[in-house]
């Protein structure tokens, strides 16, 4: 039996201003707001995947547990549009010549940019 992941689920107080910021980062689409989830396409329907933007009373206190690694072919030049738009810079790290940058979101959840693409 396999499983295939299709969705990311990220706790906020505000699903609406954080579905729209990533969904304008990432060229992704709104197609559902449910209210207290706001989900962003990403990728092709069939071979995307899905950011669900849950409503939480308060924020998870602390580095979140599961983090996103978003690719890019320029690292330091997406890294510098994120934080143009809204994001903050955490780190820049490198193990055995692989290097990427850490941000966090506007409501502090952090992410990675890596090499790819």
């Amino acid at each position: 039996m396999s499983i295939a992941i299709k969705q990311v689920a990220i706790d906020t107080t505000d699903p609406r201003r954080l579905a729209a910021w990533w969904a304008e980062r990432t060229g992704g689409v709104v197609y559902a707001d449910l209210g207290q989830y706001v989900m962003v396409g990403i990728g092709e329907r069939d071979n995307g995947f899905t950011l669900c933007f849950q409503q939480v009373d308060q924020p998870t206190p602390g580095k979140n547990r599961v983090h996103l690694d978003c690719s890019a072919a320029d690292v330091e030049a997406e890294a510098r549009r994120f934080v143009a738009a809204g994001a903050a810079f955490v780190a820049q790290h490198e193990v055995n010549g692989f290097a990427w940058t850490v941000l966090a979101d506007p409501d502090g959840n952090q992410f990675c940019v890596v090499p790819g693409q």
